[in-house]
């Protein structure tokens, strides 16, 4: 299926870090297990980028502050980091989002890299037209960042087993891969993808 059609795509891996994985701060149930599925898939892309939540310590998103969230992803903490056992050789990009301390942010297209520019900014002049989105969670950051991505112009597929969601409501996570997928993203599953494919950099050669 996705043969030949990862010569102009990115995959953007959504805040895969430790405060979202088990025994992290905010932590998404089975959130670490994506990793495996994550590592697999970066083979294959000309292109990946990885995002970050990066709060200040006094963030307006937490409780504290009257927010909805514990503390969680304070810029400089382990639990901001990207969870240890996902392979960031070939990552080429880091975007980092909701860092003033009075503006929350969900989709990584709010996000800026270390030379302040935007993701929509980087992927065009790259000529990226198709986005694969994956990472934490299914229900909050992954959705913003896929209906921003339509937005956007970007052909936007979504790795439904390459997320998890808060599931704050049982149904949380199947109700926005419904509206994923009624806004015309793509869901696919990680072998669609890696069936065909060939690592990113042989498929150059």
């Amino acid at each position: 299926m996705m043969k030949n059609t990862l010569k102009d795509a990115a995959l953007i891996l959504v805040d895969i870090q430790n405060d979202f994985c088990p025994d992290g701060a905010l932590a998404v149930a089975e959130g670490d297990q994506i990793v495996a599925v994550v590592n697999r898939m970066m083979r294959v892309f000309p292109l990946v980028i990885s995002t970050q939540d990066w709060h200040p310590p006094n963030h307006i998103s937490f409780k504290e502050q009257g927010g909805p969230w514990p503390p969680h992803c304070v810029r400089g903490t382990r639990g901001a980091e990207l969870h240890p056992a996902l392979k960031t050789e070939t990552i080429k990009y880091y975007f980092r989002k909701a860092s003033s301390a009075d503006k929350d942010a969900y989709s990584e297209f709010e996000g800026v890299d270390e030379n302040n520019r935007k993701l929509d900014e980087v992927l065009k002049s790259l000529g990226v037209r198709k986005l694969f989105v994956a990472g934490l969670a299914t229900d909050y950051c992954v959705l913003a960042t896929v209906l921003d991505g339509l937005e956007n112009g970007y052909e936007v597929y979504a790795v439904t087993d390459a997320m998890r969601a808060v599931n704050v409501n049982p149904d949380d996570g199947e109700k926005a891969l419904e509206e994923m997928a009624a806004k015309g993203a793509r869901l696919v599953k990680s072998d669609e993808i890696l069936k065909g494919s060939k690592p990113a950099s042989a498929a150059a050669r």
